[in-house]
């Protein structure tokens, strides 16, 4: 027989010990809320990888015929990149409000990494060798500078320190989408070329780009939620998907593009306005 007085008593001290242990538990192993969002991120990334293999490679290299499958695995993998972009847009909103495990950053550097490193650059390297005006091996080159471009942009975040509300060089998650979209434009294979290695060199470049906060993090989860419904059209093979995924990847690179224009045009303007305010107090 169990008496229930001692029984509750056991039970109760070993709750405490529990209690005790997880007190005692180093604060860099404890993870947050942020943090799990982090994982998400990574998580999406891997399942991108994963459908492009699945889903257009591997049918490549059995020499399938079927194109609704490479076309619904494209739209898959490049649905989660979009949805990793979104756990990344929150994870830093989650530890601004909240808090972040000490291996927060790290986390998040190694999910970036992932998510929008690996996951792009493969995305390149399977479209050189599915695509058959594609230069395979100029392809994976092309790939390799994706890669690097981000390791270098990620591993320069974490060293460097800049003023607040702005990022140097062309943010991972953007620079990952606009690759994506310039591979899905299906331009000639030299322009592609060229526009994901410009790509690159920007997220690597000094072109200050501003961090999505406030108005500008709601504006870019409607467009990240936007460019998903246009995956899926184009997916499904809707009535003018094809046509409005064409547009909202051309809408991205021109974004690409053009954002680093306003950047050095405030930059130039500032130059003057110091300029002229120089002038004035030389003159007074």
């Amino acid at each position: 027989m169990i008496d229930p007085d001692t029984q509750a008593g056991w039970v109760a001290e070993a709750e405490k010990e529990a209690e005790d242990e997880a007190e005692e538990m180093p604060l860099s192993l404890r993870l947050s809320i942020a943090d799990t969002l982090t994982l998400g991120n990574a998580t999406c990334g891997f399942m991108a990888v994963y459908f492009t293999t699945t889903g257009i490679l591997i049918p490549h290299l059995e020499g399938s015929q079927e194109t609704g499958m490479a076309r619904h695995s494209a739209a898959t993998a490049v649905i989660l990149m979009l949805a990793a972009a979104v756990f990344d847009l929150f994870d830093g909103l989650v530890a601004r409000k909240l808090r972040s495990s000490p291996m927060g950053a790290e986390l998040d550097n190694l999910s970036d990494l992932i998510s929008f490193g690996l996951a792009p650059a493969y995305f390149v390297l399977v479209w050189g060798m599915v695509d058959t005006t594609a230069v395979e091996k100029v392809s994976a080159l092309a790939a390799i500078v994706v890669l690097l471009a981000v390791v270098l942009r990620l591993a320069r975040f974490s060293c460097v320190t800049m003023k607040d509300g702005m990022f140097q060089g062309m943010p991972s998650p953007f620079g990952a989408l606009t690759v994506v979209s310039i591979v899905l434009l299906e331009l000639p294979f030299i322009p592609t070329l060229l526009a994901i290695i410009g790509t690159a060199w920007l997220m690597v470049s000094r072109v200050e780009y501003p961090k999505p906060r406030g108005v500008l993090a709601v504006a870019m989860l409607g467009w990240i939620v936007s460019a998903m419904g246009l995956l899926a059209a184009w997916a499904f093979d809707a009535p003018g998907g094809h046509l409005l995924l064409q547009t909202g990847c051309a809408l991205q690179v021109v974004l690409g593009a053009v954002i680093p224009l306003f950047a050095t045009a405030r930059r130039v303007n500032t130059f003057r306005y110091n300029r002229r305010e120089a002038r004035a107090a030389q003159h007074s």
